[in-house]
């Protein structure tokens, strides 16, 4: 059984504070076919309660992370109209052993993201 597990963490830059309540999902790529694999929202520090993927279901692959910040600034009054709807994050695991990390700094204008530790 691998030991490795995925998990993130969204800061709203523009607010100067975690991103609570963002909905994320989670998705395996085969070819470009995306199977969903997770669903889950951020709690009150950014971050979801669990691992989006566990130990018991990581494996070597494509997967991408669609953050819903159209919502999520939708839900903060912030105006529109929204240049960021959704923000994908494509990535590979190669390491079945290691823990991937995918942090989401966010405004309504830009993003940036990396693999953290």
């Amino acid at each position: 059984m691998a030991d490795g597990y995925l998990t993130t963490h969204v800061l709203d830059t523009a607010q100067g504070r975690p991103a609570a309540g963002m909905r994320i999902a989670l998705y395996r790529l085969d070819d470009e076919t995306r199977m969903p694999l997770a669903d889950a929202v951020t709690n009150a520090d950014g971050r979801t309660d669990a691992p989006i993927l566990p130990r018991q279901d990581f494996a070597i692959g494509t997967y991408e992370l669609v953050f819903e910040v159209g919502a999520y600034l939708d839900g903060l009054g912030a105006p529109g109209p929204r240049f960021l709807t959704h923000v994908p994050v494509r990535f590979g695991i190669d390491d079945p052993d290691a823990h991937y990390h995918v942090p989401l700094l966010v405004s309504p204008f830009g993003y940036s993201t990396y693999r953290g530790s």
